[in-house]
């Protein structure tokens, strides 16, 4: 068997607050997690998977000791995985509601981890927040909340059906991503957020969007590395049960490894 890649994911950071502490235990501490779908999902095919932690500086661990550009130098790629909203400050606004200020201490240890891997010709992939992350890192701003910003769009998230909420995506022809399926040209993905692209960052495109409201679904970098960016979740949509028009994730799964031999393959 060839050796396996080894491929970083962004931690999930649970921090405590008041309606946890009440349930003692672990909940009181900070948490650093991986949700499993994206894990055996990047796993399926030869992968080492590693949870990268965020390095803050009230840990133990002084920053000077240890940065996120080791992470870089040792593993062959990086997933961006979904969870909190991106806060606002981080591409220059102000909450316009308290429920999404968002997630500011992962917002600067993404950023940093992804500048890093970017820096090093690494390839990243980024899933929800994940492809909301790489718009802001390249300059690019978020609806803070597409019901209220955009009311004219259809419904991204609906909290009672999670993943099983579909809408209807089209590809931008020509693109990296519609060359992937060249037989399709729209497909159903799930959808489980309310931000989304507002302002598009610097040197990337726009690859797929949703039908009919336009909404951004998908984006990549035009830079020397591989950089893109999926609104929906592929790692819900793998394995038995998905099938008909329900888009196969399977295809972006293998770009994205694709590139990581070719980055390893190069470096050697």
């Amino acid at each position: 068997m060839a050796t396996p890649l080894l491929i970083g994911i962004s931690a999930r950071i649970h921090h405590p607050g008041e309606a946890t502490r009440s349930l003692g235990g672990v909940y009181t501490k900070t948490l650093h997690y991986l949700e499993q779908s994206v894990t055996q999902w990047v796993m399926s095919k030869n992968v080492l998977v590693f949870m990268i932690p965020a390095i803050e500086s009230e840990g133990l661990v002084k920053r000077s000791e240890m940065r996120l550009y080791h992470y870089a130098e040792a593993l062959d790629a990086l997933v961006l995985q979904g969870g909190a909203d991106i806060a606002p400050p981080t591409y220059g606004e102000q909450a316009s509601d308290p429920e999404w200020i968002g997630d500011r201490i992962r917002d600067r240890y993404e950023i940093e981890l992804f500048e890093a891997f970017v820096g090093k010709g690494k390839p990243v992939l980024g899933i929800c927040r994940g492809c909301q992350m790489i718009n802001v890192a390249f300059g690019g701003t978020l609806y803070q909340d597409i019901p209220t910003q955009v009311p004219e769009a259809q419904a991204h998230r609906d909290i009672t059906q999670y993943e099983h909420k579909f809408h209807r995506m089209q590809f931008v022809p020509g693109t990296g991503l519609a060359k992937l399926y060249p037989e399709r040209s729209e497909a159903l993905i799930n959808s489980i957020h309310h931000q989304a692209v507002k302002k598009l960052g610097r040197g990337l495109v726009v690859e797929a969007q949703a039908a009919p409201d336009g909404i951004v679904e998908a984006i990549r970098w035009r830079g020397p590395s591989y950089v893109v960016g999926v609104q929906w979740h592929p790692e819900f949509m793998f394995g038995p049960g998905m099938g008909g028009d329900h888009l196969d994730g399977s295809p972006i799964l293998n770009e994205f490894l694709d590139a990581a031999r070719a980055r390893k393959k190069k470096r050697r």
